[in-house]
């Protein structure tokens, strides 16, 4: 150590928790508590940068033992926070995809929705009468597709969107027992998956959707005020009165799985703890998310900057009172929050930011397969369709560009193995590149995740059986789906 060890500020970054400091590895997302003789040793590295044997000897002679002090030093070797004559080691090696194990496939089976949502993304939607419904032979090759690409998964998940997905039911009811039947064949369980604004559901469907234990998610922004603001009929008239009746109805019969709500923050829209507490308590759902609309063709919907920093705080406040459960041994709900618990507890690291075009595909209404369900009817290219196949260097070009981090902002931030650049989908929106990190929200999203850590080690301190018994359940429920960190796409 006589010409010293320089350090990688890249890969350390920690958090004081009340009285104690906690270290956040950031190659492997994993998370460690600092005792006195680290973490003043990371405060020397932090400090000079490099920092000789001379400079150790001068800050802690009389106060650490040599043999302590070269025990820190070499644990900071091996996780490469600080770096002498070995090269670093990346995160990742150049990835290279040739396989595409899909476990999810999204079915779009209606162009058509019976709402006029105004912030709505999907560029492909028009009304009922006028939608593209999937037929089912299309539905049949998405779900050969599937279990072909999946042949190493045990589980499947099928999932079925719109436009309204329930204005095809008859389409629904086909895939399922399709799917089923395959899967029984070879030997997997499968899952079904549905969002749905509620409004078409009846008992029969709802009765249906529990037999075959579907994922249901309902499209709702809140209370009436400002669920109608937004979310309309066709001809202009607000929703609330329906879509409740229609939650209340499927919260009292529905056993099957939690039901998830989902919500759309737009612009003036900041509330996050006034709608999820009518949204869990008032109505009933199990978990509530939040996607903010930071992006999108009609800026008149994306929150303002200030905006943006008020829903975060407010986000903050909601997730002092997911802390506040979780050391009771209960969950308020804030699936944001929890998803996050999820990550940290399961020690996520991620080169790309979620799973669609490796695990996940989606079809449209011609058989086309889009990276997601949001690129259904986009003017970005499909990437094969469910005859001819996935178009797997193509996509694995895109992958490959994506997960290259060399020039990006990317490459030393702090948060970049659980955001990993962001959604495809907002880059899209944003920039109009799909290849381009969104950065438009980092620093909210980095302080976001320091919060998240200071929560995540409160609850680990104090009531570590709480994630047994809420998170590893929630991992098994939601296999093969995928996650942005922040769940920030619309």
């Amino acid at each position: 150590m006589t010409a010293g060890l320089h350090f990688i500020a890249k890969n350390a970054h920690d958090v004081t928790v009340g009285d104690k400091r906690v270290l956040f590895h950031i190659p492997t997302t994993s998370l460690f508590d600092l005792d006195e003789v680290s973490g003043d040793v990371l405060d020397l590295f932090k400090e000079k940068k490099t920092v000789s044997r001379a400079d150790m000897e001068e800050r802690f002679k009389g106060r650490y033992s040599p043999d302590r002090l070269l025990e820190v030093v070499e644990d900071f070797l091996e996780m490469d926070i600080v770096e002498g004559e070995a090269p670093i080691r990346p995160d990742y090696g150049k990835i290279k995809i040739e396989n595409y194990p899909l476990s999810t496939i999204i079915l779009n089976v209606n162009t058509g929705c019976n709402l006029g949502c105004s912030y709505c993304y999907k560029e492909d939607l028009t009304t009922p009468a006028k939608g593209d419904l999937m037929g089912f032979d299309v539905a049949k090759k998405s779900i050969d597709l599937l279990l072909k690409e999946g042949k190493s998964r045990d589980r499947v998940n099928v999932v079925f969107f719109g436009g309204e997905p329930l204005s095809n039911m008859p389409l629904i009811k086909a895939a399922v027992d399709y799917a089923e039947k395959r899967c029984a064949d070879e030997g997997k369980k499968v899952d079904f998956s549905i969002t749905t604004n509620a409004t078409l559901l009846t008992e029969n469907i709802i009765d249906y959707m529990n037999d075959h234990k579907f994922g249901i998610a309902v499209s709702m922004d809140g209370p009436k005020a400002i669920h109608d603001k937004n979310r309309k009929t066709i001809g202009g008239k607000g929703t609330y009165d329906v879509v409740s009746k229609k939650a209340r109805m499927l919260l009292d019969r529905y056993t099957a799985r939690p039901v998830g709500a989902r919500v759309t923050l737009t612009a003036g829209i900041t509330d996050v703890v006034g709608i999820h507490d009518h949204l869990k308590y008032d109505l009933g759902f199990a978990e509530v998310g939040f996607a903010p609309v930071t992006s999108g063709d009609i800026s008149l919907f994306n929150l303002s900057n200030e905006e943006l920093h008020e829903v975060f705080q407010n986000m903050r406040a909601l997730g002092e009172d997911y802390l506040v459960k979780a050391l009771e041994g209960r969950n308020n709900g804030f699936s944001n929050m929890h998803q996050m618990m999820t990550d940290l507890y399961e020690g996520t690291k991620k080169a790309l930011p979620c799973g669609a075009g490796i695990g996940l595909l989606a079809v449209d209404h011609e058989g086309g397969l889009n990276l997601c369900h949001r690129f259904t009817g986009s003017d970005i290219e499909t990437y094969g369709n469910v005859d001819s196949g996935i178009k797997k260097k193509e996509l694995g070009e895109f992958l490959e560009s994506r997960a290259d981090r060399d020039g990006t902002w990317c490459d030393s931030c702090r948060i970049r193995n659980l955001c990993s650049g962001g959604c495809y989908h907002e880059s899209y929106a944003t920039y109009d590149d799909i290849h381009k990190p969104t950065y438009h929200y980092c620093d909210l999203m980095r302080d976001w995740i320091d919060f998240g850590i200071t929560v995540y080690t409160r609850i680990l301190n104090k009531n570590p059986g709480f994630f047994e018994q809420h998170v590893s359940p929630r991992t098994l429920l939601n296999t093969g789906r995928t996650y942005n960190p922040l769940d920030m796409g619309k």
